[in-house]
């Protein structure tokens, strides 16, 4: 498998994505909440070990170290790690599809941010087959994906550019074959788009059991008064519950900006909770 791509790289080393899940902008509280919200659904309550595989600056790591489990975070990012490490996680230079931790050796892998930028499907299956390879029997996987229909979503409603002729022709691309291509001045870098089937096809291809695939903000990611409303307690609730309402909608599911699939490692599924 080749290296991360080098404008991957870049763009996490530039830091524009440290504080990316406390944007108002870009809804991330949005996405931060309803994450933590999936984690405890599926997680047991006891502590596990954990390995958080392109954990990013350790915002999860850190969420889940405080509440006891035993976490480490693994990333390509020079600049993520350091973050990392500044919030008292122990974390580690590395790759998705070549981990240096052992067989069978946790109890849960986060891999939510790897499968973004690897444009291959041999690639995915490989970082995917790696968090299977380090997961115990009965393990969980938690892993994210961008849904097909951001980018066109985000052009479309919150940036108002799918009219430009330039960026209709490039999302009907996207649409098209889930590849976004980073070009200069865009505001994201190289990256992968699911389609909801497809992204559950990959992670049973992978040979893990019962997947689950879930939208994770929901349609509450693109109002354009996502600041005023999140401020305010009530529609702070109906942001979240709408997308706790249609997030395994078969016909909704793909409309907010990230999928989480959820899944076991062949074995007794239950060991975790026993």
């Amino acid at each position: 498998m080749p290296p991360v791509p080098r404008d991957v790289l870049d763009y996490y080393e530039s830091g524009r994505e440290l504080d990316r899940l406390n944007d108002g902008s870009l809804a991330g509280p949005l996405e931060f909440e309803r994450t933590i919200e999936l984690l405890l659904r599926y997680l047991p309550a006891r502590p596990l070990e954990v390995l958080d595989i392109g954990g990013g600056p350790g915002v999860y790591a850190n969420w889940l170290l405080k509440r006891g489990y035993s976490v480490c975070l693994v990333d390509p990012v020079h600049r993520h790690v350091e973050a990392a490490r500044a919030l008292g996680v122990e974390a580690q230079l590395g790759e998705a599809a070549s981990l240096e931790h052992p067989d069978s050796s946790v109890d849960v892998v986060l891999l939510m941010g790897p499968l973004y930028h690897l444009v291959d499907e041999r690639d995915r299956l490989q970082a995917l087959r790696e968090a299977k390879r380090v997961l115990r029997p009965g393990g969980i996987l938690f892993a994210t994906a961008i849904s097909r229909f951001a980018a066109l979503l985000d052009q479309l409603v919150r940036l108002d550019r799918f009219h430009e002729p330039d960026e209709m022709e490039r999302i009907e691309a996207i649409v098209k074959s889930g590849v976004l291509q980073a070009r200069e001045g865009g505001v994201f870098t190289t990256a992968f788009m699911h389609l909801p089937r497809q992204f559950r096809q990959e992670v049973s291809a992978a040979g893990f059991m019962g997947v689950d695939v879930v939208s994770i903000e929901g349609p509450g990611y693109l109002v354009s008064n996502f600041d005023e409303r999140w401020a305010d307690g009530v529609r702070r609730a109906a942001l979240v519950g709408a997308a706790r309402l249609v997030e395994s909608d078969p016909e909704l599911v793909a409309l907010g900006g990230h999928l989480m699939a959820v899944g076991h490692r062949t074995g007794d599924i239950a060991t975790l909770d026993g």
